[in-house]
């Protein structure tokens, strides 16, 4: 049996359409993935961002929860540091006490120390020149070039404006109140326990997201919470990041094992030619994240064709360009079985964005068909 896929949605904004479109879509989309076997429905957190209109998970998922009965959503992710751990705890547990067993608590770094790091992640010259891993293409380092300061300053602009409530406290110190709050609070100045309705008891399963084998993938391991690592975004760090994981890994009460979830972009279509015309944008739009314009909407094929390209531009979305899987449901399905063997994942989750909403659904659809062999 293949492992089981799972959706990331950024609740993408199209050109020509409104954020009420891209959130319409998504409802949409959750009943229709819901409907082909996948197995989660998770949506991002993104702020200042023309291209995307997923910024408030929790308010989000509350639709799509409503709007579906049984795949399981979540967050992927709620950026600790830009809230505190009681307020996410409250939220995500108000989800679960309406849709019990049905609810992933997605979690990840944020704040001004994560944005220094980023920051100088940035600014560094590439590290290797990246290889082929029993198939799977792990690219170099993107090159720091064209995208550094814009960037960087975003990530600070953001950091301002959004907020760091919990930024006093160590990440793992944040992930582990959440955990105490569902699980019946932790000793108060007064010995009695600090509780938090409807928090405690809530029957949600939390998750650590990371893009690298540090801190992120350390604290979900160390405390035996299962863990998603980004294929899809850093393709060049996935395999220490979930070596790290599990190189680290406790087992807890509730896992005893690792257990990892792997991210890939994908665009299927019936023919190649047309899967490679609809992934056309990418590029283009993968740029104006990296080059610091926060993701523009998400381009036609047609103003894609009207990117001016450089080799510098080029530099910069090389790794992401090289670890889309584009093609027919078949050439789709062969490389994610690579991606998921050479990982090791116990499941994989799948991000598709396309100018035409019902692109995007046959994506998903013809993926799943010829993923669970119907």
């Amino acid at each position: 049996m293949p492992v089981p896929l799972s959706v990331l949605d950024l609740s993408p904004i199209v050109s020509g359409q409104t954020a009420e479109d891209a959130l319409r879509n998504t409802l949409d989309l959750a009943r229709r993935t819901e409907e082909f076997g996948y197995r989660r429905y998770w949506v991002a957190e993104h702020h200042l961002t023309p291209g995307v209109a997923s910024a408030a998970p929790a308010v989000l998922l509350t639709a799509i929860a409503a709007a579906t009965s049984t795949i399981r959503v979540g967050s992927a992710a709620v950026l600790l540091g830009q809230h505190s751990p009681l307020t996410v705890a409250e939220q995500f547990g108000t989800l679960a006490q309406l849709h019990p067993g049905r609810v992933d608590l997605g979690v990840g770094r944020s704040g001004k120390k994560r944005t220094q790091e980023l920051a100088e992640r940035l600014t560094a010259p590439a590290e290797s020149e990246g290889s082929t891993v029993d198939g799977l293409v792990v690219p170099p380092k993107p090159r720091a070039v064209a995208r550094s300061e814009k960037y960087a300053a975003r990530l600070r602009q953001q950091a301002e404006l959004v907020g760091a409530p919990a930024e006093e406290l160590a990440y793992r110190e944040q992930v582990e109140r959440v955990r105490r709050f569902v699980e019946g609070g932790f000793p108060g100045p007064d010995g009695e326990p600090v509780r938090a309705n409807p928090a405690e008891g809530a029957d949600l399963d939390l998750w650590v997201l990371g893009s690298s084998g540090g801190e992120s993938a350390v604290t979900a391991a160390e405390l035996g919470i299962p863990f998603a690592a980004s294929y899809h975004i850093t393709p060049s760090t996935v395999l220490e990041t979930v070596r790290s994981y599990r190189e680290h890994f406790t087992p807890s009460e509730r896992l005893a094992r690792p257990y990892v979830v792997v991210s890939a972009d994908v665009v299927v279509a019936e023919t190649g030619d047309r899967a490679r015309e609809l992934a056309s944008p990418y590029g283009a739009w993968v740029h104006s994240i990296r080059a610091g314009a926060g993701a523009i909407p998400f381009p036609s094929p047609a103003e894609a064709a009207e990117f001016e390209w450089d080799a510098e531009a080029r530099d910069v979305v090389a790794d992401r360009l090289a670890t889309q899987f584009v093609g027919t449901p078949d050439e789709v399905a062969d490389r994610l079985t690579t991606l998921q063997r050479v990982t090791g994942a116990d499941e994989l989750v799948i991000t598709t964005i396309t100018h035409q909403h019902p692109d995007r659904v046959r994506s998903y659809e013809l993926l799943a068909k010829t993923w669970n062999g119907a």
